[in-house]
């Protein structure tokens, strides 16, 4: 095994991606950039035939590079048994009772040993509670190929990073944390990263600490921007605009930079349930981190229920209000909706008999359709509202004059806007006579 990475660097060995979503896809093509001869596979054969036809529905990399892109998309498993290192970047999602859903990773463990070849080292990439990759996928990894971990294959994890969306942190510039079974293992996982990693590899001590180390890392922002959720809701009950409170305290030097906001994605709205859950199988209950989750899961009835006591206050009929959403992704500039907290303000509208018209011209719009039933309609033909709700800080609505937001509403009524991530300026808004509320 100790000649696995210079097999790579001189493309006698390839390497696999085993899931090419908003994570394995940019790795795989950075791999690929850098001279590595990479297999990018996927169960989704439609998104296969997606990349083959150089199109890229993340938007994370860009057509252009997909198109230009030497990795060999495939949807075939058996190609797998080509490559001796194998990158699995599969979703680790929880289900409705918050208790984490293993199936994607444990299904791409499955592929992955029937497939497996002897030599091989296998990273896993999702995001899990500390014993998943050793506790789980091992034992799967084993059964379905019949070798033995540790003599016939080798294991490591590495934590993504990526930020989807985020066009500055990128997979090259930021820290990877690697780990391996053993220091053989360690050494072969860390120089195959550093291939596409400039910022380099923090090497973890075991692949637990590495497991641990990225669930906490989104449980800690998960806090903080439960804390900022909290306070939003006791400065809206006593009249102070929450933004102006952040920016003056902002000029601490070690006060931390968090905003209110709806916490959806894959990533702070999930990972800290994988720990709790973890806790709880060890008899801990999780205070902390809990509570955040209860603050942060509750924020889009919150939106809801202030919409419509603005509604109320503007003397507007509640039921068949007329309401648009801007925005429908987790995130901004990103057209991800899987796990948005959007769909929890639609919700909740539709308990006061409000259907809301929903537009965003960055997302997904088959995804969303497939996945909440929401079709969208165009920003064009938002008009003579009661109400608007800026839910997502896309730049299409960064950019947004007061003429265009003037354009949504019926003429000579108040107008009732909610500019979730304080977009606007408060004050223009509120001289204009608009019911302006932001979290």
């Amino acid at each position: 095994m100790n000649n696995l990475f210079e097999k790579i660097k001189s493309k006698q060995e390839s390497i696999s991606l085993v899931g090419l979503g908003y994570v394995g896809m940019p790795i795989a093509v950075e791999f690929a950039k850098r001279g590595v001869s990479v297999i990018g596979f996927d169960l989704n054969a439609e998104k296969i035939a997606t990349y083959k036809k150089g199109v890229d529905p993340t938007k994370e990399v860009g057509d252009e590079v997909i198109r230009n892109s030497t990795v060999e998309f495939t949807a075939d498993e058996k190609d797998l048994q080509r490559a001796k290192f194998h990158i699995v970047a599969v979703p680790t999602p929880v289900n409705d009772d918050h208790t984490p859903d293993l199936s994607p990773v444990e299904g791409a463990s499955r592929i992955l040993g029937r497939n497996l070849t002897e030599g091989s080292v296998v990273v896993f990439e999702s995001t899990v509670y500390p014993g998943v990759t050793e506790d789980i996928c091992v034992p799967i990894l084993e059964k379905e190929s019949g070798l033995k971990c540790g003599a016939d294959f080798k294991i490591g994890y590495s934590p993504e990073r990526i930020n989807p969306g985020d066009k500055v942190h990128r997979l090259s510039t930021i820290t990877k944390i690697v780990s391996g079974m053993d220091e053989e293992t360690l050494d072969v996982v860390a120089k195959v990263y550093e291939i596409v990693v400039d910022a380099g590899v923090h090497r973890a001590e075991s692949i637990k600490v590495a497991e641990a180390a990225k669930v906490i890392e989104n449980s800690q922002r998960d806090i903080n921007i439960a804390f900022m959720n909290e306070l939003s809701i006791i400065f809206n009950k006593m009249g102070i605009d929450t933004q102006s409170v952040l920016k003056a305290a902002g000029t601490k030097w070690n006060f931390l930079n968090f905003y209110p906001g709806l916490v959806g994605g894959h990533c702070i709205g999930v990972d800290p349930y994988y720990l709790t859950y973890k806790a709880e199988e060890l008899g801990y209950h999780s205070q902390i981190i809990l509570s955040g989750r209860r603050i942060n899961d509750d924020m889009g009835k919150y939106v809801a229920e202030n919409a419509v006591k603005r509604l109320i206050a503007a003397d507007k009929f509640v039921k068949n209000a007329k309401v648009a959403i801007l925005g429908f992704t987790f995130k901004e500039n990103c057209p991800d909706t899987r796990n948005t907290k959007i769909i929890d303000i639609v919700n909740e509208l539709k308990e006061y008999g409000i259907t809301p018209s929903i537009a965003d011209p960055s997302a997904d719009a088959d995804e969303a359709k497939r996945l909440y039933g929401v079709e969208f309609v165009d920003m064009k033909d938002i008009r003579d509202m009661d109400a608007v709700i800026l839910a997502v800080a896309h730049d299409e609505f960064s950019s947004l004059s007061m003429e265009d937001i003037d354009a949504f509403f019926k003429s000579g009524k108040q107008k009732v806007l909610l500019d979730l991530k304080g977009l606007l300026n408060r004050k223009e808004y509120e001289q204009a006579d608009y019911s302006y509320w932001r979290l």
